[in-house]
């Protein structure tokens, strides 16, 4: 298992290399930094506050989980 501060690194190394990948891709079609730069952190905030809410949602789904878990919620 890895430690909680090499899963944040390679969490927040995941993000940047997908907020890159978003600013490329706007860029390639805009051809304009500005508003690509401006897609990029759109979508970092954007995915950040689904996956929050995905997170709450499996939360409250049972499946896969031992019916003892100490991690329940």
């Amino acid at each position: 298992m890895d430690s909680r501060s090499r899963s944040l690194a390679k969490a927040i190394s995941y993000r940047v290399v997908g907020s890159l990948s978003t600013v490329g891709l706007i860029y390639l079609l805009t051809g304009n930094m500005k508003l690509s730069i401006g897609g990029g952190l759109l979508d970092s905030g954007v995915k950040i506050v689904l996956y929050f809410f995905h997170e709450r949602v499996w939360a409250k789904i049972p499946m896969g989980r031992s019916k003892n878990s100490e991690f329940e919620l």
